[in-house]
């Protein structure tokens, strides 16, 4: 069996050999791109008893990402198994292999639960606070932030992903440069503030879209800014 570096290498090669982003082999996996970034700069160890969604994903068998050999008793009765089952051998695996190794195993931080108000707009726009906040596990240390929201679509990447949650401090001081949570003709963004010789406006990270000028022909607002 394969240890844990050798099967992070192996998934690293198998992703880019696909042409797949971090990104997308997250969402093959329904998985958070931040997690999967942690198995691949080793800050936490690959979840074995995920094999078969990145297998999967991958287009190889799990017994190959793993190390079995195709032919060893223990992968034919390992095929046999529903996925359950298939997940306990696993961990009892990884565990005797911990056990002969000698490696102490600490415990998986929980995972945090915030409250998310809604979304906020990384392209056309969304009503915010208009319901009660919804409470969902994060997987990431959490910041001071006095609410959180999810960004909708594209337009701020590389900075923010799609369905990603932020944090944001309430405030209606900002300077040029900050990212913003905004009111923009009542419906609120996500943009980067920007104001300069040329006026100010609410910018897009992503340069397919344009930029959203504060003037009087649009009403505008702060929320408050990103915590990053």
């Amino acid at each position: 069996m394969r240890t844990n570096d050798e099967i992070v290498n192996l998934i690293k090669e198998l992703t880019d050999n696909r042409g797949y982003s971090i990104s997308e082999l997250a969402r093959r996996v329904d998985m958070a791109k931040s997690a999967v970034s942690r198995y691949f700069n080793r800050t936490r160890e690959f979840p074995l008893n995920r094999v078969n969604e990145f297998a999967s994903a991958l287009g190889v068998t799990p017994e190959y990402i793993l190390g079995l050999s195709q032919d060893d008793d223990i992968v034919s009765i390992y095929n046999q198994l529903d996925t359950k089952r298939k997940n306990n051998v696993v961990d009892y695996a990884r565990k005797q292999l911990d056990e002969q190794n000698n490696v102490v195993a600490f415990p998986t931080p929980e995972k945090s639960q915030v409250s998310v108000y809604g979304a906020v707009s990384a392209g056309t726009g969304e009503y915010l606070l208009d319901s009660k906040p919804e409470l969902v596990e994060y997987d990431g240390d959490v910041p001071v932030h006095d609410f959180a929201v999810v960004v909708n679509g594209d337009s701020m990447l590389p900075l923010f992903d799609d369905k990603q949650i932020i944090f944001v401090k309430k405030t209606t001081e900002v300077r040029s440069g900050q990212i913003v949570i905004a009111d923009y003709d009542q419906q609120a963004f996500v943009k980067k503030y920007v104001s300069d010789e040329s006026g100010s406006r609410f910018v897009s990270l992503n340069k397919k879209y344009d930029d959203m000028p504060i003037d009087e022909n649009h009403e505008s607002s702060i929320f408050g800014v990103v915590v990053l």
